[in-house]
């Protein structure tokens, strides 16, 4: 099952299930601005998560771990 993650990995700013969001193949996650190119973490290639309906949220949840570090 695709983890929903609920921020972006460079920024911080939170992503909830309906925002638009690009991940890799091993789920990293970025919001629209960060999400260009590559991904920094891993190198691949970054596509538009997509969105689970809201019937399938409640069976299924989004991720509430979060996982941006503030740099410095």
């Amino acid at each position: 099952m695709l983890e929903l993650r609920p921020d972006c990995e460079r920024c911080g700013i939170d992503l909830p299930p309906e925002a638009v969001a690009m991940i890799c193949s091993y789920e990293c996650t970025f919001c629209a601005d960060c999400g260009t190119g590559d991904c920094p973490n891993c190198g691949g290639n970054l596509e538009r998560r997509p969105v689970r309906s809201a019937a399938r949220l409640a069976k299924h949840p989004a991720g509430t771990k979060r996982r941006f570090v503030a740099k410095g």
